[in-house]
């Protein structure tokens, strides 16, 4: 049991010090230049880049030691009914082959929907979740293994208070929100990678939701057409309640699930009691 007790605490150290890892990673280029500037994201992608390739390692060492379309709905059904062109004008951006060369050539576009999503998902989840999954279960790693992420974007307050974007309270605010969100879209994407196995369904949300952001419910409910869209907003969360389960069925994905990868057989045998998505 005090074995256990100590690869415990070794679990929750390693996941710090990745959730460090990757921020600090982040700040070891001297610059007063903002987060959006080409050369601030090109360095700051090779830094994550790094981090993401090691932290297999980390993992590898603890060993030694011991949907989501459907969701955003009503914001599709919203974005097309904005386009003048209606449903074809969004088919036909989203197919536009100069649209997406353009994308490429964007250093911004290439951190939110690329770099970022496929190295915070390699960190936090796929790194993560196998090393907290033995102390604490499969069920309570979706909720608490998302701390990590949420606190991890709190090193945004650094660069707002450098710019003097807002005052501290607004600053504050937005930080609060932000580890809100970000906490509640972590356990989403833990929930998909306990049950597919897989790192590369919770990097798709993770673009996906990026490129949509937050649903727009205030501008929804002044919209000419409120009701319809009200109506799709609606059918894609009762949709997404739905289907979640159903389309995260391990029996599709031929994988062994994440929770037993722990190799202690004494916490093997007490976790079997818990959710274990088999």
């Amino acid at each position: 049991m005090e074995h256990a007790h100590t690869s415990c605490w070794v679990c929750v150290q390693c996941c710090l010090l990745l959730a460090c890892l990757y921020v600090g990673s982040l700040y070891i280029w001297r610059s007063n230049l903002p987060r959006d500037h080409p050369s601030v994201i090109k360095r700051r992608c090779a830094s994550v880049l790094l981090v993401s390739a090691l932290s297999p390692a980390v993992v590898k060492v603890w060993i030694h030691w011991a949907d989501v379309r459907v969701f955003y709905l009503g914001p599709l059904v919203h974005s097309a009914m904005d386009n003048p062109k209606g449903l074809t004008g969004e088919l036909q951006s989203a197919l536009d082959v100069q649209s997406w060369r353009l994308c490429v050539g964007d250093a911004v576009w290439l951190r939110n929907q690329v770099v970022a999503p496929v190295t915070e998902e390699l960190v936090f989840r796929g790194a993560m979740l196998p090393m907290l999954v033995p102390c604490i279960g499969p069920t309570a790693v979706i909720f608490i293994a998302p701390l990590f992420f949420g606190v991890a974007h709190f090193h945004h307050i650094i660069e707002e208070r450098r710019l003097h974007k807002d005052s501290m309270g607004v600053i504050l605010l937005v930080a609060g929100m932000q580890f809100l969100y970000t906490t509640v879209f972590g356990a989403f994407t833990a929930f998909i990678f306990m049950r597919t196995g897989h790192v590369v369904g919770p990097v798709l949300c993770h673009s996906f939701c990026n490129s949509q952001g937050l649903p727009d419910i205030s501008s929804a409910l002044q919209h000419p057409q409120r009701s319809a869209l009200l109506f799709s907003y609606l059918m894609g969360v009762l949709l997404f309640l739905v289907l979640l389960f159903p389309l995260t069925d391990h029996f599709f994905y031929d994988v062994i699930p994440v929770c037993s990868l722990a190799p202690p057989p004494a916490l093997t045998l007490r976790l079997q009691g818990g959710f274990c998505f088999t």
